[in-house]
């Protein structure tokens, strides 16, 4: 049985969005199925038909506003049948969502579905992982400003669902390789705040030593082979991991992430035709946040179809600020990869909030109000948030407790990252492929030249 508790949360949360009249429609047929004091609570059996009784009074109406209240409905009822089904602890308990925005296929026959399988534990998981990117990205924007951060710096922020959702759908044994707008990346492969704020400063303690900066952050040991300078060179490179998954038959899948302003490169046609010949296990992702620098897509791409770009290659169009879209998204097509059928694409609708990079302000070739416009409307972060309110999850003294962790987790960062020495010296020549004893490096001066250390 249901327990009386968990059948008044349940009918509860189901009520919560409704109208005056449906919740009225509601209360009338509680009433007469189990009782005004909900006494005794439910058997699995009588749960079942009290619940095709509620959907039954969704379909024929019962007030003019009921047909809104319908998606919450559906969601809680099957929030509600598979945990009873399933009799699991209440602190992971199973969800069925339906995400609204549908997947476009390309030459796929049978698309995913719009039900996302999930649990509690996990959307509270994305929540806070993307607050955690979202806060990083605004202290890189801060450090930056003060002049703590040098060079190139490209922030990520309004992306989160894309990484977020990946990972859900992926194991670190499957191989990420990306742009240089790399830092959620990073976290998203269980790389820390420290390791990419001290990157960013140039610091020891930083993923690559402090030697790569924001283009360059690396974690071998879950296969993240780093972000990349170079516009589009990560393409073939994750092809090569593809190949090599593919030699070792391995059932994993290597994922190439390049923006729409890298999907006109010729090496991406040239990686994609080899890995459609070779039916080799990869992703191709693009980040489609609609301005390639500051050139909007209607102006760099006679098809900014991206996701069809493939030609024989399937490509599917994700509603990238959905965190739960991106996960079934890569779920399908780690499976169709992995199955023998070759790569596939997948186009991600998503969007920045900064500019192409700290040094663009981001307003010269779009509006404010357009970029205001996206955070109401598709802000991944926010819509999570609303997710685990409007089911329940968490009570808002819970969420801020989770936000304040992830600003202390962040402020903690900074503060190492600040305090953590500079690379030595000896690190300069670290890595290199040659044996530099003897070999004298030509000063400034014509006539003067220093030996390597």
């Amino acid at each position: 049985k249901i327990s009386n508790d968990g059948l008044i949360k349940h009918i509860l949360l189901l009520m919560s969005s409704f109208s005056s009249s449906s919740r009225r429609a509601i209360k009338r047929l509680v009433r007469s199925s189990i009782g005004a004091s909900f006494g005794g609570g439910l058997s699995r059996t009588g749960f079942g038909g009290f619940a095709a009784q509620i959907q039954r009074l969704i379909s024929v109406g019962c007030g003019s506003s009921f047909s809104s209240d319908l998606p919450a409905a559906k969601r809680t009822i099957s929030s509600t049948k598979t945990t009873l089904k399933s009799k699991e602890n209440e602190d992971d308990e199973r969800l069925q969502i339906e995400v609204p925005v549908k997947f476009i296929a390309h030459n796929i026959d049978s698309p995913p579905s719009q039900l996302v399988d999930t649990s509690k534990s996990e959307i509270i998981d994305m929540f806070t992982q993307a607050y955690q990117m979202r806060r990083l990205e605004i202290a890189a924007d801060t450090l930056y400003k003060s002049k703590f951060i040098r060079g190139f710096c490209h922030l990520y922020d309004g992306q989160e669902a894309v990484v977020v959702g990946m990972e859900k759908a992926l194991t670190h044994d499957d191989a990420v390789v990306t742009s240089y707008r790399d830092h959620c990346t990073h976290l998203g492969r269980g790389g820390t705040p420290l390791e990419v704020m001290a990157e960013l400063m140039g610091r020891f303690d930083g993923a690559s030593k402090g030697m790569g900066g924001s283009m360059h952050m690396y974690r071998r040991e879950a296969h993240f082979f780093g972000g990349n300078g170079i516009v589009g060179a990560q393409t073939p490179i994750g092809a090569g991991l593809a190949f090599a998954y593919k030699y070792r038959k391995q059932a994993n899948v290597a994922v190439a992430m390049y923006g729409d302003g890298a999907a006109n490169q010729g090496q991406l046609f040239e990686a994609m035709n080899m890995a459609a010949l070779w039916d080799l296990p990869i992703i191709y992702v693009c980040e489609n946040n609609h301005y390639g620098m500051g050139t909007a897509i209607e102006r760099s791409a006679k098809s900014p179809n991206y996701y069809k770009r493939g030609d024989y290659v399937p490509g599917l169009k994700v509603d990238g600020m959905d965190a739960l879209a991106v996960k079934q998204a890569f779920k399908f097509s780690k499976e169709h990869c992995v199955s023998g059928k070759g790569p596939i694409v997948l186009e991600m609708d998503t969007y920045r909030y900064h500019g192409h990079s700290m040094s663009d302000p981001g307003s010269t070739y779009r509006t404010r109000d357009e970029i205001t416009g996206i955070r109401q409307e598709r802000d991944p972060v926010e819509r999570l948030r609303k997710l685990i309110n409007d089911l329940g999850l968490l009570d808002p003294t819970e969420v801020k407790a989770i936000e304040k962790a992830q600003r202390k987790i962040v402020d903690e960062a900074v503060a190492a990252a600040k305090a953590s020495p500079e690379p030595t010296s000896d690190w300069l020549t670290k890595n290199m492929h040659v044996d530099t004893r003897n070999v004298r490096v030509r000063g400034v001066d014509a006539y003067a030249s220093h030996p390597v250390v």
